[in-house]
């Protein structure tokens, strides 16, 4: 064969066959390079056939098929009942379904079985996540269990560092953000309680609301927001750039190198921070009940003294580990579940985010009951 017959390839035809007029046979090359051969065999066809043969077609790509499909229309058959060779089938069932379907019945389905589509998509995707987390912490355990065995390998530096980024430069954000809950709950409370002339437990109402639930909650959705899409887009960066495949070419495990300090410095911020925003959130109750119901701030103190007992502190301290956990575990495997574009750690820091903030509130949930049958 010479290099201008591998070029032009075998001109297509499509012929009667010798057994039966009405059943005919396509050969040669159905491809984009013989289109206008193609077309003029489309106009040269018969109103009528039983059957087309393709099987012994050379060579056939997405415009011979669609243009098979258009012979085989214009004949009263359809692409469905052209046979052609195994190689081809998946290809010209692909055109068919695109050229030969009505176009109404391509229509996306929008309807009731298209959103129990995606609410099983969502499920499975959600079930995957909570396996991956699982797995990563399992192995988030066994590297911490490596690195308190030898204390040496802790890497202080870089656990400080994480610790401002986190901790320090979250103050402000937390102080601020409590302390106008604070006099808001105070201020609702106060609104609802002078109907039955009890505004005095406006001090109550604060402070349980805060040591217990407001003040680890706001600074973990906090954390949530700013720390766990800070650590994925950190480590999903580096994903992207090939630094952490990097790192295991060297012998280093990135589980240690980049998870631990990261954990470490959550793990003491978030009770500090806990700390400062029921401090704060009970301020901001003190300025409405000083500035509204013309408390004293002896009095105001005094109430929460009396009235409050220490074990409600506790009960709110105890969950900020708990959340630091899951805040920097979903933030650093969403990181390293990067794909190496853009686009991707776009994707996966915002799912970093909206998990985080719904693991936090379903666990803070979950907790508030067992604490309230425990009776703590």
């Amino acid at each position: 064969m010479t290099s201008s017959d591998t070029t032009t390839g075998t001109a297509p035809a499509i012929e009667p066959s010798q057994g039966d007029p009405e059943i005919y046979r396509a050969t040669g090359d159905w491809t984009l390079q013989h289109a206008t051969r193609l077309l003029a065999l489309i106009e040269t066809a018969p109103d009528k056939l039983k059957d087309i043969d393709g099987r012994d077609i050379g060579r056939l790509d997405s415009t011979g098929a669609m243009l098979m499909s258009r012979f085989a229309v214009k004949t009263g058959l359809g692409l469905a009942t052209v046979e052609v060779a195994p190689q081809y089938s998946s290809l010209v069932e692909s055109v068919r379904e695109i050229c030969e379907t009505p176009q109404h019945q391509r229509k996306r389905d929008l309807g009731f079985r298209r959103m129990l589509e995606r609410l099983g998509f969502s499920v499975e995707d959600y079930a995957k996540e909570i396996l991956a987390l699982i797995g990563f912490g399992g192995l988030w355990l066994q590297t911490l269990v490596k690195t308190l065995a030898n204390p040496s390998r802790i890497r202080l530096t870089s656990t400080v560092h994480h610790m401002e980024q986190v901790g320090l430069d979250a103050v402000p954000l937390v102080l601020l953000l409590s302390f106008m809950v604070g006099a808001v709950i105070a201020f609702l409370g106060a609104t609802t309680l002078k109907e039955f002339g009890a505004e005095v437990f406006v001090v109550e109402l604060v402070g349980i609301a805060f040591l217990r639930e407001f003040g680890v909650l706001l600074t973990a959705i906090l954390l949530a927001g700013r720390t766990a899409s800070a650590f994925t887009a950190q480590i999903g960066a580096m994903q992207t750039g090939e630094e952490i495949d990097a790192i295991r070419t060297l012998g280093l495990d990135p589980i240690e190198l980049l998870v631990m300090p990261r954990l470490f410095a959550l793990i003491i911020m978030l009770p500090l921070l806990t700390f400062l925003a029921m401090m704060a959130g009970l301020l901001g109750g003190l300025a409405v009940c000083a500035g509204s119901l013309g408390m004293s701030p002896e009095m105001y103190f005094t109430r929460l003294h009396e009235g409050i007992e220490i074990r409600h502190f506790w009960t709110g301290i105890s969950k900020a580990p708990i959340f630091a956990i899951v805040i920097g575990l979903i933030g650093c495997l969403e990181g390293f579940q990067t794909q190496g574009t853009a686009e991707s750690v776009g994707e996966r820091t915002t799912s970093s985010v909206v998990q985080t903030i719904s693991l936090v509130i379903l666990l803070d949930a979950a907790a508030a009951l067992f604490f309230m049958e425990m009776d703590w």
